[in-house]
């Protein structure tokens, strides 16, 4: 398998998969964008709980900010280091400010979005212009949410949907797009690694949902 893996897929499958209890030296691999009200105490924790017991390293307001935490210094700092991010939509969620400003601040930083759907519906989302806020803003924010709406993510009914069936989902979503980002990055960082890495990669997506599988 060695043989057949290109050195930056190799290093982030290690960090990831095969390892993943070695120190992380991000302080934020996956930020978790959530309105409280609606997600707190299933979706959004739970999530948060999974991938924190998978030593994947997962922002999450409620449980990674303390009293007295500068609540916007801290949203952006996470969202500066983060790798991916989770936009978990629910029928509040347009109605924050913060949520939006989460999901504008991940958009423009370039992050990996992984859209979950909870309980509503894509095209039942929209910013509300109460007028409080620039023009120029509002427009940005409307292009987030556009954007967030047309990339491809996962739905879950939390009243009788497979609670198994998407942690499994999410936690491929999440794990392969974490590969793919540490590759880019290793990739960046040194320029003679130039191997395709497509054979590698299909050996583990393989092994990542044999790994998960087993935890359940």
């Amino acid at each position: 398998m060695q043989r057949l893996v290109a050195s930056c897929s190799k290093h982030a499958y290690t960090r990831y998969v095969t390892n993943p209890s070695l120190p992380n030296p991000n302080l934020c691999d996956v930020f978790i964008s959530h309105r409280r009200i609606d997600t707190k105490k299933t979706i959004s924790g739970l999530l948060h709980d999974h991938f924190t017991r998978l030593h994947i390293n997962c922002f999450l307001d409620s449980k990674s900010l303390k009293p007295g935490d500068r609540l916007l210094f801290g949203i952006d700092a996470a969202i500066r280091e983060c790798s991916v991010g989770i936009a978990i939509f629910s029928p509040r969620y347009c109605d924050s400010y913060f949520c939006l400003h989460e999901l504008m601040t991940l958009m423009e930083n370039k992050k990996r979005i992984i859209p979950i759907f909870c309980n509503v519906k894509p095209s039942e989302l929209c910013v509300k212009d109460d007028r409080t806020r620039p023009a120029a803003e509002i427009r940005r924010l409307q292009l987030a949410l556009e954007e967030a709406k047309y990339t491809v993510g996962l739905t879950f009914d939390t009243s009788n949907g497979d609670w198994s069936e998407f942690l499994t989902m999410a936690s491929d979503a999440v794990t392969e797009n974490l590969l793919d980002v540490e590759e880019g990055r290793l990739r960046s960082t040194n320029p003679n690694v130039q191997e395709q890495i497509c054979v590698g990669r299909s050996i583990q997506q393989s092994i990542v949902k044999r790994v998960l599988s087993s935890l359940y």
